[in-house]
């Protein structure tokens, strides 16, 4: 009697598996509800970030070539500026073309496949940018703190060699903790209530419980931020002390001018990257997380070429030049 039983309780635990893994198996696309609202509600959202994505794209395409075609600018900070605004391009790309898709579209799916590539993607351009910002500021350190050294060690070489670097660790820092996400069981439902794929929807929507990914993926995200932050906040305080030392206003005032543009930029992408994956359980309604997304997501790179080329009469003169349809030449 035992033994039969022990079959029957074999062949259903078979059965529950093969159900198991058929209903895991049938979540083959998500609906990304995005902004729900009215027709004319979307049109309005669809026009005002095709105009942003429209400005972020021409901005930061002005600004790559504008250090492209200005032998001046061919130094360090504008190699990092340049590189920055390569990646803020692939940033917008990742999230906002779908975006205003989805706002003209009635089914608004994404595949399996094509939400995990954007989730990958989201993350580790969102994680290069945070070395980016750290190689800037380390760049600032070494010209307003050892002027004398510094083209001594920040040569083109090693400059190339940051930017590999912050290139390589950010594709390769969240390669684990996503593929192990995608590996999950996701048997329905299948609506995704933001506008891109994120981690916590995502989980959400997992039939299998995941604690300890979850803890894993904050923890990374948590480990990078805070350590990053801290760095740029402290190479700036270094900076901040030696600028004071400066005895020239002029100096004073042209390192004021840098190195307030960057701060202003770390402030708007850390400040809302902070809220979203630092401190995740906050309490913050759907809507808020939306918004907070949309800022570090899509704003802050339309700001970015403005922040850096406001105050910065190389910058200005370089992008009045590339509008202008003319090439600088390299003074003789």
């Amino acid at each position: 009697m035992t033994s039969c039983l022990t079959g029957i309780d074999a062949v259903v635990h078979d059965r529950l598996l093969l159900m198991n893994q058929s209903q895991a198996s049938t979540v083959t696309y998500f609906v990304l509800l995005g902004f729900p609202g009215p027709w004319k509600i979307q049109i309005t959202l669809f026009s005002l970030i095709l105009l942003v994505y429209m400005i972020t794209l021409t901005g930061n395409m002005a600004i790559i070539c504008a250090v492209r075609w200005n032998h001046q600018l061919h130094t360090p900070m504008y190699m990092f500026l340049a590189n920055f605004s390569f990646l803020e391009i692939w940033y917008v790309n990742c999230t906002v073309p779908n975006m205003l898709v989805n706002f003209l579209s009635k089914t608004k799916i994404m595949s399996f496949s094509g939400c995990f590539t954007q989730f990958y993607f989201f993350f580790s351009l969102g994680t290069t940018e945070c070395f980016f910002l750290c190689a800037m500021a380390y760049d600032r350190y070494l010209a307003i703190c050892y002027p004398l050294h510094y083209p001594c060690i920040m040569t083109r070489k090693f400059c190339s060699t940051l930017v590999s670097l912050c290139w390589i660790i950010g594709f390769f820092g969240y390669v684990i903790p996503i593929s192990f996400i995608s590996q999950l069981s996701f048997c329905g439902p299948n609506i995704i209530d933001h506008f891109l794929c994120d981690v916590d929807p995502l989980i959400a929507l997992s039939c299998t419980p995941t604690p300890v990914i979850r803890h894993i993926f904050y923890s990374i995200s948590t480990l990078i931020i805070v350590l990053t932050s801290l760095y740029i906040l402290g190479s700036y305080t270094l900076v901040l002390r030696a600028v004071l030392q400066v005895p020239s206003s002029d100096g004073r005032q042209k390192a004021f001018s840098t190195c307030g543009s960057h701060l202003l930029v770390v402030s708007l992408f850390y400040g809302t990257i902070m809220v979203m994956y630092v401190s995740p359980t906050s309490g913050n309604s759907v809507a808020m997380h939306k918004i907070i997304t949309l800022i570090y997501s899509v704003v802050t790179p339309a700001l970015n070429p403005f922040i850096y080329s406001l105050r910065n009469k190389d910058m200005k003169y370089a992008l009045h030049r590339v509008f202008c349809g003319k090439r600088v030449m390299q003074n003789s």
